[in-house]
């Protein structure tokens, strides 16, 4: 964790009363800087509460989320945005993914016929990128989060 992004965390832990050393991930959303920056937007505005990531892609350098994990949210410039929380963590068939789960992501018009469209492409590309073929009973890691700070 680079010094502005420890100073942020012990600054978080501080006002929350938490121990410095709470175990902290720190990420941006999205394939894009642009998509990094809106969805960053969009946490920081309490609009985006869920997101949604293929559990197939989990391995052992990089462990499931976990219900009470704290994590620092990123836009493009690897900046602090906000400070979330895990809620809840269920792995979901794609294709039994919920609306509500979708208009919890919080993008575009919010419908469940929005997300999937944006979320079939983006996966398509995701599982191409490592020669994989994405099939719409893919296991899903969604997540709902709340935002802190």
């Amino acid at each position: 964790m680079n010094k502005q992004l420890k100073q942020f965390w012990e600054d978080f832990c501080q006002k929350h009363n938490l121990e410095c050393d709470t175990p902290v991930e720190a990420w941006a959303f999205g394939a894009t800087a642009e998509d990094a920056d809106e969805l960053a937007d969009l946490v920081n505005r309490r609009i985006k509460t869920a997101t949604t990531s293929a559990y197939e892609f989990y391995d052992k350098n990089e462990k499931l989320p976990q219900v009470g994990e704290w994590s620092i949210v990123l836009n493009s410039k690897e900046e602090p945005v906000c400070v979330i929380q895990d809620k809840v963590v269920e792995i979901i068939p794609y294709d039994l993914i919920s609306k509500e789960h979708a208009y919890h992501e919080g993008e575009g018009d919010r419908s469940y016929e929005y997300w999937r469209r944006t979320h079939d492409d983006f996966f398509d590309w995701e599982y191409q990128e490592v020669g994989k073929e994405f099939y719409p009973q893919a296991p899903m890691v969604c997540e709902v989060f709340e935002k802190v700070e």
